[in-house]
């Protein structure tokens, strides 16, 4: 991958399952491959479905789990490669770890009221924590703790994706990353 531009950068987005964050990740992606950026995107559901074929999402699996997230966002752009996590990270601490790996790290709140996630549930996970087949949803039975002063706040029930990432795109350039 090549960064025609400054240094790698990692720009963490986070906020509640099925806010917007895929979506704004794509976004900010396509954006950035526009301008000659090449960037991978971190998903947290695929990178799961890597390393376990049963994530257990308990605060154990997290923890190890947004650690090794962050080991391979540091090591990415260490190399060069700007980072995008497409992750809610529901732990301040989960974010905080990437930051202090991470020289250019800026993190992305995905803000959206609960009830908007729950009507969108993309995936069914809002159904199975309510019929009581999940025990650990961000938002519902787990804490999410949003950011306290993120780079860029997204409103996922209001922002168009484009303009929400030219927003982002706007914050890097300004902090001579792009």
């Amino acid at each position: 991958m090549a960064h025609k531009t400054g240094p790698a950068f990692a720009v963490w987005i986070t906020g509640l399952p099925a806010s917007g964050k895929s979506t704004l990740a794509r976004a900010v992606a396509a954006q950035l491959a526009a301008r000659g950026v090449d960037v991978a995107v971190l998903e947290s559901d695929a990178l799961r479905r890597l390393l376990s074929d049963h994530p257990r999402y308990d605060e154990t699996e997290r923890d190890a789990f947004y650690r090794l997230m962050a080991y391979i966002g540091a090591l990415l752009t260490r190399h060069g490669v700007p980072v995008i996590f497409d992750a809610t990270a529901n732990r301040r601490a989960y974010r905080e770890c990437a930051r202090q790996k991470i020289a250019g790290f800026f993190e992305v709140y995905v803000e959206c009221p609960l009830e908007t996630c729950i009507a969108r549930d993309p995936k069914g996970i809002y159904r199975q924590a309510l019929a009581g087949e999940a025990n650990s949803v961000p938002g519902l039975q787990a804490l999410y703790e949003p950011p306290g002063s993120p780079d860029v706040v997204v409103q996922g029930d209001r922002d168009a994706p484009d303009l929400a990432a030219e927003r982002v795109i706007a914050m890097l350039k300004q902090k001579g990353y792009v």
